[in-house]
């Protein structure tokens, strides 16, 4: 983390070295497979939970 004149914030640095930490042991894909389930759930199925049955209605 000692990269010239770059500022860590303590939410940044945390984040990093949590990072580092998961390829470290090897866990990346099992982190990153996680990573994007959450963040579709997140970003999508949440939102979109009842749009099957918004498009019977509508139809």
């Amino acid at each position: 983390m000692d990269i010239t004149g770059a500022r860590w914030g303590l939410e940044g640095a945390e984040a990093i070295l949590k990072l580092r930490s998961i390829i470290k042991i090897n866990d990346f894909e099992d982190y990153w497979n996680f990573h994007l389930k959450q963040e579709f759930e997140r970003n999508y199925a949440s939102k979109y939970q009842y749009i099957d049955q918004v498009c019977s209605a509508l139809s």
